[in-house]
């Protein structure tokens, strides 16, 4: 199977891996991903890992062809909808390459594959990399991730946020141009506050080490009392990450990797949504607390309805997440810190 990136999307691909698994328990399955992206899934259980930098360009494609060169697949799941990847497929043997269909390729993928998905409209993520598994013949197609976090990665988690218990929130998403995922420092210092004289919970600020994150998790620190506050930015490996968010009672943050990471450790997620469509692009088991401000920002930024614009289309414009209000994140944190909160691994993507 062919995925390179990224952290959400290839959370949301693992369920699938573990229903071709149940299927077919004795099958070899080879999974093709960029280099950040194997830190994170690293010992993931009858997974055989190929890794590409992607920074290497042509020259590491050609590396990963000789490597691969004596070995051909039965079928190769080409599940990266990215001119990269399949340029990076034709230097793969298979005797079947499945793609996804033409309303959802992307690059024009559909020219590199021979088969493809059955239509699938608006499909959520999760459910369009299980629609593989259902063209293969899979028929118990629910819920499993059983993520891998080795004992270090927990001794870091310890490390870095102590005893006490805590929400976790991950303020930035991944910033790319005209991205516009991120929420304000003021709406995050109010919710911190509300956690903190509510239920005695301090919050962990994660995120990785780029000047953007540091500046916004000092802008958060500055508004928020010090007791309340621990700051892991930059300082957690990936899976330290997913050790700090087994361990938090929530996650909060906008829609970006972390959101999914909670959502296959089992950890209740808030996910903050106005620029991207949560229909599609939710945690998965945890869309009933997302707070979901798209259609107002379709209505206001695009000036259309949502059933007017194509499926999955975002609203890049500086201001949508302002539509998300602090209201809207204490409403939902109240209601998973005093509600019960069961795992959800069992549903499939017809039962959700």
């Amino acid at each position: 199977m062919l995925r390179l990136s990224a952290l959400g999307d290839l959370c949301n691909l693992v369920p699938t891996i573990r229903a071709l698994q149940r299927q077919w328990p004795d099958v070899r399955i080879t999974w093709i991903i960029g280099k950040a992206e194997h830190s994170l899934l690293a010992g993931l259980s009858g997974v055989e890992f190929v890794v590409y930098d992607k920074a290497s360009g042509l020259a590491g494609m050609r590396r990963l062809w000789r490597q691969l060169g004596d070995t051909r697949f039965d079928v190769l799941l080409h599940m990266q909808q990215a001119l990269r990847a399949s340029v990076l497929s034709l230097g793969l043997k298979a005797d079947v390459r499945v793609g996804f269909d033409k309303a959802r390729a992307k690059d024009a993928q559909h020219w590199f594959t021979h088969r493809q998905l059955a239509p699938h409209p608006q499909a959520h993520v999760l459910e369009s990399f299980m629609d593989f598994a259902r063209l293969l013949g899979v028929e118990d197609q629910g819920l499993a991730w059983d993520l891998p976090v080795p004992a270090e990665a927990e001794e870091e988690a310890r490390r870095l946020t102590g005893d006490h218990p805590y929400l976790l929130m991950s303020p930035c998403a991944n910033p790319r141009l005209r991205n516009f995922r991120n929420w304000s420092a003021e709406g995050y210092a109010a919710v911190i506050e509300h956690a903190w004289a509510q239920f005695g919970l301090k919050t962990a600020l994660t995120g990785g080490g780029s000047t953007q994150e540091r500046e916004v998790g000092e802008r958060i620190r500055a508004l928020s009392r010090a007791e309340a506050v621990i700051d892991v930015i930059g300082e957690s490996s990936l899976k330290g990450l997913l050790a700090l968010i087994g361990r938090a009672r929530v996650v909060i943050a906008p829609d970006s990797g972390p959101v999914h990471m909670a959502n296959a450790m089992g950890t209740p997620v808030i996910g903050l949504y106005a620029t991207t469509n949560p229909d599609r692009a939710a945690p998965y088991l945890w869309r009933e607390h997302v707070v979901d401000r798209y259609p107002e920002a379709v209505r206001t930024y695009l000036h259309k309805e949502p059933d007017e614009i194509t499926w999955g289309q975002r609203v890049r414009h500086p201001d949508a997440m302002s539509l998300v209000r602090v209201d809207d994140v204490v409403q939902r944190l109240d209601a998973l810190l005093t509600g019960p909160n069961e795992s959800k691994e069992t549903e499939t993507p017809d039962e959700a």
